[in-house]
């Protein structure tokens, strides 16, 4: 190997973990220089946990901090930077594998004892690489940078051939070793305290265990057998008997990932159904399920299994929302319709309320009355009660001004027979006619025109077009003449 192994892997693995990134780039590649020989540092003292990582479908950080999860914090905090400690975790816990791919590679096996020989010929590399603050962080780990050795891994002397000052000196060592454990662990629980400390006294409540819902992600491949698969909980006996049921499922000898820490619930919503959805899972192609708090999202190549798949499960999962691609398009699209009325029916009784009575004019109530948006329900004729108060402030104007004269104009989308669409179009132009003259104005002031489909002002292939086009609109009539004046956004001066 030409390369010196560190610099072979942040070749390697940066790459891979990079790729495709957009941002934090070079803190994130920054976290993966100063990682990297940190990970060769703990795996070279700690065989079994090689033997452990290469078990995982996606080995994480918690996996090697799993003895002690807050030196995984300190840990994170130390090498992010100003980047959030979740995005380089993300990131760390994705170049895991590929780094054990690359000690395999050069190793020439996936034996740990392969792998460790390899580091050890690379040791000098490997200590130079580490950052500066990394020796404390390892030396709390139990590893001695000095030789690559846990601290318990002192090799035998024999004592009757060592020197009394020898004897001395590894009395010492032992001595200083667990002071500077000592002093290390009082640190960390005072910056621990501090920190939790400073957020109270600044009015931010501090972060309590279980503050994230139990998490769990399953993925599938083209043939519908499970290709990924990661597990958070605060609960190690339910995850003992989830990841049995996962590999029993989907016949799969590793089962999932698995991240167990106490900020994590120890239970799901509705989890006593999971193995009967994930039975369902199994054999979709390209399914990718996440289970967290109490939403259900399910996504597949074929958004038509989705769907299927997600009318099968949302029986079982009574206390959850099972969410799909288009059902989160139909919410979004839900949500921006909802805004778009709220702020159309206020906008126009603010405009409303600005006519003085005293000049009162007929553009000026069409143009008013057009900002508003009547959303009728699927084939009604019936005023939605957010409209009823607009066009009562406009009766009430109209009533003052008997000059005014409006024609009302019904329009539908292109759903539908165009017959049909035209008729419902007339009612309900009428219906707001009906309305306003039940309120005081002059029927002789209004007239009712339905045009269906025939004028649409959006594409009718969308279902933004399509509410766009279900629309009434209010146009200047002048009786003279018999034609209306056009009505825009600002209104007019004169008539």
């Amino acid at each position: 190997m030409n390369m010196n192994l560190i610099d072979l892997l942040k070749q390697k693995v940066s790459a891979m973990v990079l790729e495709g990134e957009t941002t934090h780039l070079s803190e994130k590649n920054q976290a993966l220089s100063s990682f990297l020989p940190i990970l060769l540092a703990i795996l070279k003292s700690k065989p079994d946990l090689i033997t452990n990582l290469q078990h995982q479908l996606n080995p994480r950080l918690g996996d090697i901090f799993n003895i002690n999860p807050t030196l995984k914090q300190e840990f994170l905090q130390q090498i992010s930077g100003t980047v959030p400690t979740e995005t380089i975790e993300s990131t760390l816990n994705r170049a895991i594998a590929p780094t054990l791919g690359v000690l395999e590679d050069e190793a020439g096996s996936s034996e740990p004892s392969a792998i460790i020989h390899l580091i050890e010929t690379q040791w000098p590399a490997v200590t130079s690489a580490l950052p500066h603050w990394a020796p404390a962080l390892l030396s709390a780990l139990g590893i001695n940078t000095a030789s690559g050795q846990t601290l318990h891994q002192a090799p035998p002397v024999d004592p009757y051939r060592v020197p009394e000052e020898k004897r001395k000196s590894g009395f010492l060592i032992p001595l200083i070793v667990f002071l500077i454990l000592a002093a290390l662990l009082a640190f960390i629980f005072k910056s621990c305290s501090d920190k939790q400390e400073t957020a109270t006294a600044s009015g931010i409540p501090a972060t309590t265990t279980s503050s994230e819902p139990a998490k769990l992600q399953i993925s599938t491949g083209a043939t519908g057998d499970l290709t990924s698969c990661q597990l958070y909980s605060g609960n190690a006996n339910y995850i003992d008997i989830l990841q049995n049921e996962i590999k029993q499922i989907f016949n799969h000898p590793i089962g999932c990932g698995v991240e167990n820490n106490a900020r994590y619930h120890s239970e799901f919503i509705d989890q006593d159904v999971i193995p009967s959805v994930l039975k369902m899972v199994k054999g979709v192609p390209n399914a990718s399920l996440t289970w967290m708090g109490d939403q259900l999202s399910i996504q597949t190549a074929n958004p038509a299994d989705a769907e299927q798949l997600a009318a099968k499960i949302r029986p079982l999962v009574k206390n959850m929302t099972v969410l799909t691609p288009a059902g989160m398009e139909s919410a979004s699209a839900a949500v921006d319709t909802n805004t778009a009325i709220t702020t159309g029916n206020s906008n126009a009784e603010k405009a409303l309320a600005e006519i003085k009575p005293d000049q009162i004019r007929a553009l000026d109530i069409a143009t008013a009355l057009n900002l508003q948006i009547i959303n009728f329900a699927t084939a009604s004729t019936e005023i939605p009660d957010a409209n009823k108060s607009i066009l009562d402030q406009a009766a009430a104007l109209i009533k003052r001004a008997p000059q005014i004269h409006l024609t009302v104009k019904g329009h539908t989308d292109a759903v539908g027979s165009a017959e049909k669409n035209k008729v419902l179009s007339q009612k309900r132009a009428q219906a707001i006619v009906d309305y306003l003259v039940k309120q005081g104005v002059d029927p002789a002031q209004l007239q009712a025109v339905g045009y269906g489909s025939e004028q649409p002002i959006a594409d009718n292939a969308t279902a933004e077009g399509q509410f766009k086009n279900r629309r009434i609109e209010f146009e200047v009539l002048n009786t003279e003449t018999g034609v209306v004046r056009e009505v825009d956004e600002q209104g007019v001066n004169k008539q």
